[in-house]
């Protein structure tokens, strides 16, 4: 009979973002947050855009946030007094982030990959960009074995020097770990600092890419 072993992965560590990577998609939850308080889509979605995309001046609230430099009260407050409901009422600041990510919970498909990943040996770590500290701390805890949360270490993708940060922690070089994200601008920073990358969609697509590199789960 052949040889029937399996190659070697061209990876020893997998590298996965939280929110709409290692939970249900970004605009399921935000969505049903934004029609449960009757927010006006188009306001909040202008603000993401000023907050959030490729031309987003820096410094703005939600890298301040991300970093660290705001506290979760203190971005609720900034966040609120942007939005409009329907009715015309104001938006409860307290507790805004909580309420918004109230719906972001775990994948049970991206669940049991990162299991499955993590119990053949490979290393498993989260890099996220963080708004406050929602995170299920058991699961992460049973996930994973290196945590990078942006406002811990005061970095936030797309900046590069989160990437090495996070190789350094897990002890790998560039090219041998493969990072997982649904934004594309964090995707396209991995790659500029050697990793294999993938935009994440759904748990059978990053299978499938991770079987590319010789992972197969």
């Amino acid at each position: 009979m052949g040889d029937t072993t399996l190659p070697e992965p061209l990876v020893d560590a997998l590298v996965f973002d939280w929110g709409g990577v290692m939970t249900v998609s970004v605009p399921e939850f935000v969505g049903a947050w934004l029609h449960a308080e009757a927010i006006d889509r188009d306001v909040y979605n202008r603000v993401m855009r000023e907050w959030m995309s490729r031309d987003a001046l820096p410094g703005n609230p939600v890298h301040r946030l991300e970093t660290g430099e705001l506290t979760v009260a203190q971005f609720e407050r900034l966040l609120a007094a942007e939005l409009i409901t329907s009715s015309g009422a104001k938006v409860e600041e307290t507790g805004l982030l909580r309420r918004m990510f109230g719906g972001a919970t775990p994948d049970p498909a991206m669940v049991e990959l990162v299991r499955k990943a993590r119990a053949a040996g490979l290393h498993t770590a989260l890099l996220s960009n963080s708004w406050g500290e929602g995170y299920p701390k058991d699961l992460l805890i049973e996930l994973f074995d290196t945590i990078v949360i942006s406002g811990r270490v005061g970095l936030r993708k797309p900046d590069e020097r989160i990437y090495h940060h996070t190789l350094g922690q897990i002890g790998v070089p560039a090219g041998r770990a493969v990072f997982f994200d649904d934004a594309p601008v964090n995707v396209e920073a991995a790659k500029s600092a050697g990793m294999h990358a993938f935009r994440h969609t759904t748990a059978d697509d990053t299978r499938a890419n991770l079987a590319t590199l010789g992972v197969t789960l």
